[in-house]
């Protein structure tokens, strides 16, 4: 039996093509939906395994936050700068918040979800900085070695970027894939955001955002920057700075 995928792209009228849309399986969801209200996982956990209090997710983790269940809706909580205990009921940490998936074997993927920029803090630990915002995370291979989108930050740009291991940077170098294109971010108001990651047949990896549909900013990694493209699969996710994130409706698609 022969499974034909068959991918649609609209023109549009503006000067921003739109999302193209695929007809594929789903690969990895989450609506945020089916949680209770409370602590869904947070850095405790994935820093004490073994504790017998440690609030544990079978498909997401955080190396640095934590991440609520908050009427449907996945939540960073209030972020601060506050170590959390087992349950989170002392602090947050989510000024750093670092969501990934569990599972690491996402490659060519189309990664969507919406988003509600609800404010921005600062801390004494976090200052204000212009990074400060939301970004999707793509082929995580660890924090020094990433691809990552800047869809919202506090300048009001968009991004890409590619982290390589050695550095400064908690233990990696950022390179930018592209150059930084005007973007207003919605406070409070939700918003469809989605990110496409693809390996092409030169050796290059494309990456493109998009925030309700139109394409914000794009890059291709042919390797001139940073060196070799991120060709092996890896995990997703998102990041967060100084910022109280609501989310929904995570969903990937293969690309």
């Amino acid at each position: 039996m022969v499974i034909a995928t068959v991918l649609l792209w609209s023109c549009g009228t503006g000067s921003n093509p739109v999302e193209p849309s695929r007809e594929s399986d789903v690969i990895f969801s989450d609506g945020f939906s089916t949680y209770s209200n409370g602590l869904i996982t947070n850095e405790f956990a994935y820093w004490n395994p073994n504790n017998p209090n440690a609030k544990h997710s079978i498909i997401w983790e955080l190396t640095s936050g934590s991440l609520f269940a908050q009427n449907g809706e996945g939540w960073t909580g209030i972020p601060d700068n506050i170590g959390p205990n087992a349950l989170s009921t002392n602090g947050t940490n989510s000024a750093v918040f670092r969501l990934t998936t569990k599972r690491s074997d996402f490659r060519d993927v189309s990664v969507s979800f919406s988003l509600l920029n609800q404010n921005l803090v600062e801390t004494s630990i976090t200052p204000q900085s212009s990074v400060d915002g939301v970004h999707f995370f793509l082929r995580y291979q660890s924090e020094e070695n990433l691809y990552y989108a800047s869809i919202n930050r506090r300048d009001n740009t968009a991004v890409i970027k590619k982290k390589i291991p050695g550095g400064i940077s908690n233990g990696g170098t950022y390179y930018e894939l592209s150059s930084y294109v005007s973007h207003t971010v919605p406070y409070g108001s939700w918003q469809n955001v989605t990110s496409t990651i693809k390996n092409n047949t030169d050796g290059s990896v494309s990456i493109e955002l998009y925030s309700e549909g139109q394409l914000v900013v794009q890059a291709n990694d042919k390797g001139n920057v940073g060196g070799p493209p991120i060709l092996n699969a890896g995990k997703l996710g998102i990041r967060g700075d100084n910022a109280n994130l609501k989310f929904k409706n995570f969903v990937v698609k293969s690309f």
